[in-house]
């Protein structure tokens, strides 16, 4: 039987934490991450996209949460094509590389020598065994920006990013809709079912110029969706919180359109998470334990 989990984003987000989501005796990131995989059972660790986490930070996470408990791990910013801040490079990389690298308010992988890429690819790559050994990885999650449009040079990329990480699932959310599009919706399914990459299915504005379509396609074991909201007016502005695209709480109505997709999607996948982006105080919470209810889920 598949098995479906629920879960949200960003469990200790400042929103979130502020919301009364947590009881009062829920103090520490131990008690945090404790308190929430009794309801849920699968969480993504956006900080990750942002720098490598302590020894400290992954003992906190593994040892608090239950043995069926599985982690997302947003991939580094760097390996995504996203403009890096040179401090949130490893002090250690730093150290190594810092005469080869020009210490600029934004790095790119084309910054780096060859050698020093390897390095930062084999050390995210130890990080994700990390989980991996303890039972708890879930899945690498690539999410690359809008300007990162369906060319041949892109398509070889993301087969790349397979290639250095191999032995870990990847999952690819795209950020701008072409990739889906007719032209090259065929292509791109293809693609990432023939590497066994999963493509994740997003919930997000429609009618847009960057809007990726609500599609719900398989292809690999692992199957996700994930929730961004429909706030339309703030989906695409550059100015102001960039969490104000998220600020959104779905009804009812909007989440049970995707309960026959989702259907579909467990007849087709081993795993199928189901995650909620939609940031604004306790919304996420909100949103996934109706869904656990839609779908019939306990924990």
């Amino acid at each position: 039987m598949v098995r479906v989990s629920v879960g949200i984003s960003a469990w200790s987000d400042t929103g979130l934490l502020r919301s009364g989501f947590y009881p009062a005796a829920v103090k520490t990131p131990s008690d945090r991450i404790r308190f929430y995989s009794s309801m849920f059972s699968v969480a993504e660790i956006d900080s990750t996209y942002h720098s490598f986490p302590t020894a400290q930070n992954i003992a906190t996470w593994l040892n608090n949460t239950p043995g069926n408990f599985v982690f997302n791990l947003k991939a580094f910013s760097l390996f995504t094509g996203h403009p890096t801040p040179y401090q949130s490079l490893p002090r250690s990389f730093r150290e190594s590389y810092g005469g080869q690298i020009e210490p600029n308010a934004s790095i790119y992988a084309h910054h780096l020598p060859e050698k020093a890429q390897d390095d930062l690819w084999q050390g995210f790559a130890r990080i994700a065994r990390t989980f991996q050994t303890a039972g708890k990885l879930g899945a690498l999650l690539f999410q690359f920006p809008p300007w990162f449009h369906p060319t041949p040079e892109n398509y070889e990329y993301i087969e790349n990013c397979q290639k250095r990480l191999s032995g870990f699932p990847l999952a690819v959310e795209f950020r701008v809709g072409s990739w889906l599009d007719e032209e090259h919706s065929t292509k791109t399914v293809e693609v990432l079912g023939r590497h066994g990459l999963t493509l994740v299915c997003v919930d997000e504005p429609q009618g847009l110029k960057s809007s990726v379509p609500p599609v719900a396609e398989v292809t690999a074991p692992l199957a996700i969706v994930r929730f961004h909201g429909r706030n339309k007016e703030n989906w695409e502005p550059s100015t102001g919180s960039p969490d104000r695209k998220f600020d959104y709480l779905y009804q009812t109505g909007e989440l049970l359109e995707w309960v026959p997709r989702i259907q579909k999607m467990e007849s087709l996948a081993e795993t199928l998470q189901i995650i909620f982006k939609n940031k604004n105080g306790d919304y996420p919470v909100r949103n996934a334990l109706e869904m656990k209810r839609l779908l019939n889920l306990e924990q």
